[in-house]
């Protein structure tokens, strides 16, 4: 009652091609492999745009004015 043999995977084959029939599989494999890749084009645009950012920021070693993070001042009698 584990593993399925080579015939149960034939048999269940055969009943799904017959149930849902081969065009209505066909098109539900385009529209998953437009969605992968739909998906993958996503994932690479964010990842340009991400290291397009990182160029910028790493262009002189510094983040922009607007980017730089707040600094406290500290009193001189802190200081050792």
């Amino acid at each position: 009652m584990g593993s399925f043999s080579i015939t149960h995977w034939l048999i269940l084959l055969v009943v799904v091609v017959v149930v849902f029939g081969t065009s209505k599989l066909r098109n539900a494999g385009k529209d998953l492999g437009g969605a992968v890749k739909g998906f993958k084009e996503a994932v690479k645009d964010e990842n340009t745009e991400h290291a397009k950012k990182q160029v910028v920021l790493d262009h002189d070693g510094k983040a922009h004015p607007e980017e730089r993070p707040t600094t406290t001042k500290v009193d001189d009698k802190h200081n050792v």
